[in-house]
């Protein structure tokens, strides 16, 4: 019940509230600022999939640890990484975008990207039996289409068209999206805890790691393309935040495998520590340029 209906019902509120974020001033600024979406969705579609092969291999995971981390890494940004690119002092409107923007264009790259998995591995080990023809593609197809892009576009026609949510009740919604993501990955833990207990010592490092890589290569990309401290905050904070509620829906909801779920809840763990660490790296050194000068 929890997973066939409350995880789906739960994310697809979040994703709503996503939508209910956007301004019109989002959109101004991101076309103003096109070279930070460019750079920003190349991070969060090529950077951080490829970040997750690299760190799978090194570490030698298992088949199936390898997917569950190929699931997450596919999966758009965060919908808390505008809020604490805000605390970092970033660009909010460019990571709200940004997340927007990498939610709905998941809907194609998602697919690919675990298909590519599956098609280069064949049946992964450890007791967990799907390979690339049993991918349920329109199953994963439609999960997506109902529980990201059409919540998402809701909450943009009702912000942005109809102007029917305004800034009080869309912080309201916020919060209780933020509460339901926490809920989720709570619930998740407790009825999965015996198989994300025995998966955490081999998945741990390998969550660490990616988070540091796509942090450091999203900021990495930005400072190379020569935009603005702001953005490249912005850009960081959106490779190293990743949805994992989403994650977990398509483990326990498409693919109905608990094992894969487990890098999904350990890196919703971990990502957090990552992006505060971030967080407090930008600010004193803002701090320490503003004494300097």
């Amino acid at each position: 019940m929890i997973e066939n209906f409350f995880l789906p019902l739960v994310l697809a509120f979040i994703m709503f509230s996503l939508g209910l974020s956007l301004r019109v001033s989002d959109f101004r600024s991101a076309l103003a600022n096109w070279r930070g979406v460019a750079f920003g969705m190349f991070g969060q579609v090529v950077l951080v999939p490829l970040s997750a092969v690299l760190v799978g291999i090194s570490l030698q995971l298992s088949e199936t640890m390898l997917l569950g981390l190929m699931i997450i890494a596919a999966c758009p940004g965060g919908v808390s990484s505008a809020f604490l690119t805000h605390l970092a002092r970033g660009n909010t409107a460019l990571s709200l975008v940004l997340t927007v923007g990498s939610s709905l264009l998941a809907l194609l790259t998602l697919p690919f990207v675990v298909n590519a998995v599956l098609g280069l591995q064949g049946v992964p080990a450890g007791g967990v039996h799907v390979s690339a023809g049993d991918l349920p593609l329109g199953k994963l197809f439609a999960g997506l289409l109902l529980v990201t892009t059409l919540p998402i576009m809701l909450g943009m026609v009702l912000r942005l068209k109809l102007q029917l949510i305004g800034e009080r009740a869309e912080r309201v919604v916020s919060r209780v999206a933020t509460g339901f993501f926490v809920g989720i990955v709570m619930i998740t833990f407790m009825a999965h805890r015996d198989t994300i207990i025995s998966g955490l010592p081999e998945v741990g490092s390998a969550t660490v790691l990616l988070n540091v890589l796509t942090m450091l290569g999203g900021f990495s990309i930005a400072w190379a393309a020569q935009l603005q401290r702001r953005d490249s905050i912005a850009i960081a904070m959106e490779c190293g935040l990743q949805n994992a509620g989403l994650g977990i829906f398509v483990a326990l909801t498409l693919f109905q495998q608990p094992a894969l779920a487990v890098p999904s809840v350990v890196y919703a763990l971990t990502m957090n520590f990552g992006a505060v660490v971030f967080l407090y790296i930008m600010r004193s050194r803002r701090e320490l340029c503003r004494v300097l000068s």
